[in-house]
């Protein structure tokens, strides 16, 4: 799997399906989560209907570029932010969603792509509507699939989902895959499977654990504000994808985007949560490559 410089401090480990002559569609995961993500036999099957798809894996995750210089305790963030003490916040985070919109675009340049088709995955979206509102040359379409706009009261979690999003995981091998099952509270009702979520946490763990890498990307989600007078005067194409089941990011943060961009298309799917079920890749696949047709 290789790596590029996109910048002078960061490496991006990327892998790419289909044909290079296709349209590119560069896929942009979410907080805390490798390139395995998006599974790879979801990329080959968008990739078998005539897209040149690119996975990544984000800067401080996978076997990306890692900021240990900038220790972040998550907990102590998260103290800071309630507190108010903003500034104290800002000193602690070495970077910003922006940051991290900046690699996906560098990685594009180093691959001599100009502009492609970005799909982002909730912090994943965040970061894909970033690239979109700063360069939104380089963005031919955005979808935002189960993410929100920035704005505090819209996309909120529930308070299981929460619990589950807060609690360290452990550091065993064994731990860490048991705990993944905890991830059924957001998950599809009806198709949310234990067995998958125990599966991934596995190739996860075995390819890169990293959870220093938490404090920093939560802290450049949060530090990064609104997006929603940026989103008002975008002008990309853009398609929402959000499960209705989804207590991680409440379905509100996917209408508020539609509302908010322009001519932006709404697609609300039953039976999906904060995932993408293995049953439901035919409607996401159809709904992607219709919206980069």
């Amino acid at each position: 799997m290789p790596n590029v410089v996109v910048s002078s401090e960061v490496s991006i480990a990327y892998e790419s399906f289909g044909d290079p002559g296709d349209p590119p569609v560069l896929l942009v995961m979410g907080f805390g989560a490798q390139m395995l993500g998006w599974h790879e036999d979801f990329c080959r099957a968008l990739a078998d209907r005539g897209r040149y798809v690119i996975r990544y894996d984000n800067r401080d995750c996978g076997l990306s570029t890692k900021f240990d210089e900038h220790p972040v305790d998550t907990g102590t963030f998260i103290a800071t932010v309630s507190s108010g003490d903003l500034p104290a916040a800002l000193a602690m985070v070495p970077y910003r969603l922006r940051d991290m919109a900046d690699d996906g675009l560098g990685l594009l340049t180093a691959l001599g792509i100009e502009r492609a088709h970005v799909v982002g995955t909730s912090m994943g979206a965040m970061i894909a509507q970033t690239m979109a509102i700063a360069s939104p040359e380089r963005v031919l379409t955005l979808t935002s699939m189960m993410s929100s706009t920035g704005e505090s009261e819209y996309g909120q979690n529930s308070p299981e989902a929460q619990a589950v999003l807060s609690a360290p995981k452990p550091a065993d091998r064994a731990g860490y895959i048991k705990a993944a099952e905890k991830e059924l509270v957001w998950a599809s009702k009806r198709y949310g499977d234990a067995a998958v979520l125990r599966e991934l946490a596995a190739a996860s763990y075995d390819r890169s654990y990293y959870p220093a890498g938490l404090g920093r990307q939560l802290g450049a989600m949060i530090l990064s504000g609104s997006r929603a007078d940026a989103l008002r005067e975008l002008r990309v194409p853009t398609l929402v994808i959000h499960g209705l089941d989804d207590t991680l990011i409440d379905p509100s943060g996917g209408k508020r985007t539609a509302e908010l961009v322009p001519g932006a298309e709404l697609l609300l799917i039953p039976d999906m949560g904060h995932d993408r079920p293995r049953e439901l890749w035919p409607d996401l696949i159809d709904a992607v490559v219709s919206h980069t047709g």
